[in-house]
């Protein structure tokens, strides 16, 4: 929000990874309810996921699934790939400038970025670290949506730990990006009800809808400094890994489906 113009919009850079099955359900919410008079989205990466080849990509979630829901898993990218359903072609419906680049650590990316002018930087799934030069590129700094209650499921894949560890309801946690992974301050959370038997694929794509409508929420305030900040109580942290092929067998024999 620019400081001479209290009325004007919240300018927002987004920095996500190109997801087309999960983080796109965030993005079709998100940019068809965002009010454009309150939040401007002024730019957007989207950069490979887990910032890896797509070869490794593809054998990291054929351990992680198996190979027959792999199989169902891999027509529906490939299907959305054929429709070009992507992130970055929704950005473009939505005439938001696409700002590619190999890292975004890069110092000729944070020129891009102070040349843009964002008051804050919005991570949405990012797949890369953001070093201390990323954080403070914008005067609002950066905010990460996280699916799962901070600071307990700190890490990666956070919704199929809190269904493995039989968590009634999976926590979407909105917070202040600091550089210790998942430990900046609490903004917002949101809870998504788990079923008794039910599937990873649901609970991902429940989740990223309300971290969508919650996002929002957030940003709305923070445009009226009307957030309330609550820090983490680090005490209490965990911090998970991406899971290995025994603790997917542990899901599935709680009644569990991963898709």
């Amino acid at each position: 929000m620019s400081d001479s113009d209290p009325a004007s919009p919240l300018r927002v850079l987004v920095i996500t990874e190109d997801d087309p099955l999960y983080v796109a359900e965030f993005f079709r919410v998100f940019l068809a309810e965002l009010p454009g008079d309150e939040v401007a989205i002024v730019g957007m990466t989207v950069s490979a996921a887990f910032h890896e080849p797509l070869l490794k990509t593809a054998r990291r979630i054929l351990r992680f699934y198996g190979p027959r829901d792999f199989v169902r898993l891999g027509m529906r990218w490939a299907m959305r790939r054929l429709r070009r359903d992507t992130i970055s072609r929704l950005a473009g419906r939505c005439g938001v400038p696409l700002l590619p680049t190999g890292s975004v650590n890069d110092a000729a990316y944070l020129e891009r970025v102070r040349q843009l002018n964002p008051d804050l930087i919005v991570s949405v799934a990012a797949p890369e670290i953001f070093r201390a030069g990323l954080l403070g590129a914008a005067p609002q700094g950066c905010i990460n949506i996280h699916s799962g209650r901070l600071p307990r499921y700190r890490g990666m894949m956070p919704t199929f730990w809190q269904l493995l560890h039989g968590e009634t309801a999976v926590t979407v946690t909105i917070h202040r990006m600091v550089e210790r992974l998942d430990a900046g301050s609490s903004l917002a959370t949101v809870e998504v009800p788990v079923l008794a038997a039910d599937s990873l694929d649901r609970v991902i794509r429940e989740s990223k809808q309300a971290g969508a409508r919650l996002m929002i929420s957030v940003l709305r305030r923070l445009r009226h400094g009307a957030v309330e900040e609550q820090p983490l109580a680090m005490a209490d942290a965990g911090y998970f890994k991406f899971p290995q092929p025994a603790d997917v067998a542990a899901f599935r024999r709680r009644g569990h489906r991963m898709i």
